[in-house]
């Protein structure tokens, strides 16, 4: 499915943007430290967002074994994650990371200051809440920099928007683009989607897909507590509020949607679905604990995605597809191993098994940043930002179908106006939060059939 085209609205929002950041590069100091690789090939990383994810994605850079590669700056807004991600990568590798003081950075203008420390063939790593995806990745672009961003990329239409553009402007600087849909870089899937390719299933005709767990992450989210300002509350717990994150629907659901849709080589055009909160105490996040979506392609192909967390329930957390000659395998229990298979017939139990991806599985989570690697030292055309983006506009698609109660096209989403943090870019770590609480306490939730072309009354 290609990207529908965008018109002046787009553009001028396009020059917008851009414009402040350049404004904001000029107010720059200039006592950034500056980093100069002790061999020519060595490839420099800055990580910006120094939480899990980001010291998961790091080490995983840091174990390429093509060549040099170093970190050599970090950037938080808590200063307590970036010093426990750099204790954690210093002790593994000690050899490769070379971050002194001066080049730990914290606030919300952070990245800048990391990102300018790299130079041309190096790489920053944005593992921040999406919501800042498209205002460090207008920056990295202006210096000429090589990006690695968690996905979602993006958490609403408008910001979508930004990301598809500024996808066309990292392609016209050649740079290298690696998005963390990471099972698009795994072997079993790869053959599987060959095998489909060439015809084993025949038409795929409905795709299944289910992430049904407890409570994962920070999904529910306790009232706040102690002196942190509420901004920071609500980055700090971002899988709870749809502005930082898309909530746990978006930041969950998206790897079971991408990996469907790529079997099925195309993005679905529309969507319906349906979810609620059950037993909600005083949680005070804005997500739903279940949902169940229907996603709709242009030849009338169904993907069916249930998705829960709710502790006590059954679990499941795996992906399938149906076609006219059998029964594929996507995922079986996580994103790794897959154990891709192929059956005669539609039940696993009694087909004939005809195919299965051996054991020892590559890990993809590795693989995605050997190939991006290998994409920058070889200058081989490598960028993913534009999928990415799609994919978390499918995937925010289905969101607003259970948060409205109604069905909700590809154009629709895309074409959406509401922004949830439109001033993100200009955040400082003293500005009031994107989301304010009621005087109960409480955050505005989706209210379904209630509200038409938004997911919650801001």
């Amino acid at each position: 499915m290609t990207t529908p085209e965008f018109g002046a609205t787009s553009r001028r929002e396009f020059v917008k943007f851009t414009g402040r950041a350049a404004a904001a590069t000029a107010l720059l100091g200039v006592a950034i430290p500056k980093v100069h690789a002790a061999e020519n090939n060595t490839i420099r990383l800055a990580l910006v967002g120094c939480g899990g994810r980001g010291t998961g994605a790091a080490a995983d850079a840091l174990r390429v074994q093509n060549g040099p590669i170093k970190l050599v700056a970090m950037a938080d807004v808590f200063p307590s994650k970036l010093q426990a991600s750099f204790e954690n990568l210093n002790t593994e590798f000690k050899d490769k990371v070379d971050v002194p003081a001066d080049r730990r950075f914290i606030g919300f203008d952070a990245y800048r200051k990391a990102i300018d420390c790299l130079g041309p063939g190096d790489i920053v790593l944005f593992t921040t809440p999406p919501a800042f995806r498209w205002v460090h990745f207008g920056y990295a672009i202006e210096k000429g920099i090589n990006v690695f961003m968690e996905k979602p990329t993006t958490v609403d239409g408008p910001s979508t928007r930004k990301m598809l553009l500024l996808a066309e402007e990292s392609m016209k600087k050649n740079l290298k683009v690696g998005v963390g849909l990471m099972c698009r870089h795994c072997k079993a899937r790869g053959e599987l989607y060959q095998r489909i390719k060439g015809g084993e299933l025949g038409d795929i005709l409905m795709l299944r897909a289910y992430r049904m767990s407890g409570p994962v992450a920070d999904c529910f989210v306790e009232p706040p507590k102690g002196d942190m300002t509420e901004l920071l509350y609500q980055v700090r717990y971002f899988h709870g509020f749809l502005w930082a994150s898309g909530g746990s629907y978006s930041d969950f659901l998206i790897h079971n949607i991408d990996e469907c849709c790529w079997m099925k080589d195309s993005w679905p055009v529309q969507a319906s679905g349906s979810g609620g909160r059950h037993f909600r105490g005083d949680y005070v996040d804005q997500n739903f604990d279940s949902y169940s979506v229907e996603y709709t392609f242009a030849d009338g192909a169904k993907l069916f995605l249930e998705g829960r967390n709710i502790p006590g329930c059954q679990d499941e957390f795996a992906s399938f597809a149906h076609g006219t000659k059998g029964l594929g395998v996507i995922s079986t229990a996580g994103h790794v191993p897959a154990k891709c298979r192929i059956y005669q017939g539609q039940n696993m139990d009694s087909g004939k098994l005809t195919w299965q991806f051996p054991p020892n599985e590559p890990n993809p989570y590795q693989l995605e940043w050997n190939d991006l690697i290998a994409a920058v030292r070889s200058d081989s055309p490598y960028n993913e930002a534009k999928r990415g983006a799609e994919a978390s506009l499918v995937t925010s698609m289905g969101r607003m179908a259970c948060h409205t109660g109604r069905l909700i096209t590809y154009e629709q989403m895309l074409n959406c106006e509401q922004e949830f943090a439109p001033d993100v870019d200009k955040l400082t770590l003293d500005s009031p939060a994107p989301l304010s609480r009621n005087a109960n306490g409480k955050y505005p939730v989706p209210q379904p059939g209630l509200l038409e072309g938004q997911e919650y009354q801001v």
